[in-house]
């Protein structure tokens, strides 16, 4: 699967938004190591702080199907945004955990508009599990 079919499985997964208070739509896929996809979509409440973002949905996923970090090779997410879509903070903290650091994510829009990126240039002072120590 290329970058292209990602991004568009993105903004297929955006369709499953449940958006309802901010009507802003995002869509996320994870693309294993054998050829699976994982998607996510935002999932918003009414008691906003219980809101689920889409790559936080996508990672998890994954995860609850048994992929592991070092079996994800590329990230795409998609919104209708003016500027290709990026992560929120709390979806590059965990993203720097459970997502390879050098692995490719697409950040897009529905225009077309891509930035590839990788999560040590979304995040460069990610907290880690060495700051507990």
């Amino acid at each position: 699967m290329n970058k292209e079919e990602l991004i568009e499985k993105a903004k297929e997964a955006r369709e499953l938004s449940y958006s309802p208070y901010s009507h802003f739509k995002v869509g996320a896929a994870i693309l294993t190591k054998d050829g699976q996809v994982f998607v996510g979509a935002n999932i918003e409440n009414s008691s906003y702080p219980l809101c689920m973002c889409a790559e936080r949905n996508a990672l998890y996923n994954a995860m609850l199907h048994g992929v592991k970090k070092q079996d994800m090779v590329a990230m795409a997410l998609s919104a209708n945004t003016d500027e290709p879509c990026s992560p929120c903070g709390a979806c590059r903290q965990v993203i720097s955990e459970l997502f390879p650091k050098k692995a490719p994510i697409y950040m897009s829009n529905l225009k077309g508009d891509v930035k590839e990126t990788n999560i040590d240039e979304l995040l460069p002072f990610a907290f880690s599990e060495d700051d507990l120590k």
